[in-house]
């Protein structure tokens, strides 16, 4: 029975706690506390250590789940979660001051790890006529001849999720179905 790591990251509101909990098949374990910083002003609770959950797939395979918190100050938390992890699910929200600032930080910010193994991205938030589209995005991802899939997504809606973990599943061996 083989067994993968995922890791979703991305800044605090973006839905990587949601998403996990979205598609995993165990109740998510969640390390959140009341935001006692300006994050308080995004919302009430944010993770400060990580999430974890798990799915289990048809042929006994199964990938766990670690979401990275979001506030760079718990950042030393980003590389011992990405660690042996297959692949990265980041996550952005769309509706934040500046999100392809905010996107490009976190790009630099896991960008050995990018190197190394394979990225997806879910654009959270996409209101239509609000923010920047899927291409700005893609156009960043491009400007660092980094290639992944860059995906709309509602982190509540599990076939979201799984769509894009498919897309990080197949960035990571062209060959899976």
């Amino acid at each position: 029975m083989s067994s993968y790591k995922i890791v979703f990251a991305g800044p605090v509101g973006a839905g990587k706690t949601t998403a996990i909990g979205a598609i995993s098949d165990i109740e998510p374990f969640q390390t959140e506390e009341v935001a006692t910083d300006e994050t308080r002003e995004l919302k009430e609770n944010t993770t400060v250590a990580m999430d974890y959950g798990l799915m289990k797939l048809d042929g006994g395979e199964r990938i766990h789940l670690y979401g990275t918190p979001g506030q760079e100050r718990f950042s030393f938390m980003w590389e011992i979660l990405s660690d042996g992890a297959l692949g990265l699910v980041l996550l952005i929200n769309n509706l934040d001051r500046n999100p392809i600032a905010v996107f490009e930080n976190y790009i630099d910010a896991f960008s050995d790890y990018i190197v190394s193994s394979c990225l997806a991205v879910g654009i959270t938030r996409m209101d239509p006529g609000t923010g920047p589209g899927i291409d700005d995005y893609q156009q960043v991802l491009a400007n660092r001849s980094i290639t992944a899939p860059v995906l709309d997504v509602d982190p509540r809606v599990p076939s979201d999720v799984i769509l894009l973990t498919e897309a990080l599943l197949f960035n990571a061996d062209p060959g899976i179905e």
